[in-house]
């Protein structure tokens, strides 16, 4: 665990907010954005932001922003090739988790938008489907920049107070005990994030 924090703080600050804002930007954009890690990049990146290797606005600006383009390239993707992307052969075993996710959007409307930005799958996906549905842009644009400011704030942040823990116990017991702290934060996510995606698998069986 060590090495992950010594890793994340020898990247240049720069770095570390492109690689977040692609990462993120990627994530809603590209239709299958469901196997990259934005959300655990974007905690990461709150974490540096802590312990001062970037400044937390960047931070924050970055991730609220790439989550906001990016769902709107998704929308245009889904307008203009919606029904191609569809039909590609490797969604066939989401085929389950697709119709799930069209039918919340047919539903709920712009507020399937906001509320699927806190589901990785519809993450990934809502922003295509509302462009397939025809949904008006501005009405996207909006339940979008507000999804997007939301979830972009509040992963940020938890990663700026998983880093705000390493650092006081840090200080108060030393880096051993620091990391154990970090990485039990880390684990968390990680594990939080295989369980939703198991639950994905056994939902689409």
């Amino acid at each position: 665990m060590s090495g992950l924090v010594d890793r994340l703080l020898s990247v240049p600050s720069w770095a570390v907010l492109v690689i977040t804002g692609l990462v993120v930007f990627a994530e809603d954009a590209l239709f299958v954005g469901f196997v990259l890690p934005g959300e655990t990049v974007a905690v990461l990146a709150g974490v540096a932001a802590k312990l001062g290797h970037v400044p937390l606005p960047a931070v924050l600006a970055v991730v609220v922003i790439a989550a906001i383009v990016g769902d709107s390239v998704g929308y245009e993707i889904g307008r203009h090739f919606g029904q191609r992307v569809l039909a590609l052969r490797f969604l066939d075993k989401r085929r389950k988790r697709l119709e799930d996710a069209e039918d919340f959007l047919a539903r709920r409307g712009g507020s399937a938008v906001f509320l699927g930005r806190w589901v990785a799958f519809f993450r990934a996906v809502m922003p295509a489907l509302a462009g397939t549905a025809r949904m008006r842009y501005l009405k996207f644009l909006a339940y979008n920049a507000a999804g997007g400011f939301a979830w972009g704030v509040a992963v940020v942040l938890v990663g700026y107070a998983a880093g705000a823990s390493y650092a006081q116990v840090e200080k108060s017991f030393g880096t051993g005990s620091a990391l154990v702290v970090l990485a039990l934060v880390v684990v968390a996510l990680v594990v939080w994030r295989v369980r939703e995606h198991r639950a994905q698998h056994t939902a689409e069986r």
